[in-house]
């Protein structure tokens, strides 16, 4: 049943983007960007969006979402490429998201888009770890029930209007506790705040200094 957890937190980060940059818009990166929900969202709020997912798959069905071809002049633009190796401009980004793609490549890429930040930018990442201590059980013994009606209500609401189910990105299975990205982040992204959520995610945040 097609309930995404990514989607499900959109409204979210768009509060923790406008709370943090002011709502202004800007340049804005989605790393990871899958066929482009949020990276339209984006593009809605008033950002020009560079989106860039290392699926060809997925992008071709970005583009199609978006009824762009891939153009200098499409908002969102549309690329397929790899976070890890793609030359990223200094200091250009107001705005850089990741959704569920970090846990894809070393945590220290986090390093690359904190250099692509211009000064006061902000880094948002909602990202995957796996369940490291009693907090987190407690946490997906609410999670799992929450996760049942959401996605029994999202099954219902698309077999009533057709909806099809798009595609899937790669999955992979993240392997870096919550401790050692909060450990590495206090390194790389100093004054970083990073809160587990429910649905097994967390949100990190950081802002560029100016």
């Amino acid at each position: 049943m097609p309930f995404d957890h990514n989607d499900h937190y959109h409204r979210l980060l768009l509060r923790t983007i406008g709370r943090a940059s002011g709502g202004t818009g800007g340049r804005a990166l989605d790393v990871g960007c899958g066929t482009g929900r949020f990276a339209r969202r984006l593009a809605a709020a008033g950002y020009t969006v560079d989106a860039i997912d290392p699926s060809a798959e997925v992008i071709a069905e970005a583009r199609a979402a978006s009824g762009t071809g891939g153009g200098d002049g499409d908002n969102p633009r549309y690329r397929q490429a790899d976070i890890t190796t793609t030359a990223l401009p200094a200091g250009h980004y107001d705005v850089i998201t990741a959704l569920a793609s970090i846990h894809h490549v070393p945590f220290a890429t986090v390093a690359r888009l904190r250099d692509a930040l211009a000064p006061g930018g902000t880094l948002v990442i909602l990202g995957c770890a796996p369940e490291s201590g009693p907090v987190d059980l407690l946490r997906t013994a609410v999670a799992v029930p929450a996760n049942a009606v959401a996605r029994l209500a999202v099954w219902t609401r698309d077999r009533a209007t057709g909806q099809q189910v798009p595609a899937k990105p790669p999955v992979a299975e993240p392997t870096l506790p919550l401790p050692a990205i909060r450990r590495q982040a206090a390194t790389l992204l100093p004054g970083a705040t990073v809160r587990r959520k429910l649905f097994w995610r967390y949100l990190l945040v950081y802002r560029h200094p100016r």
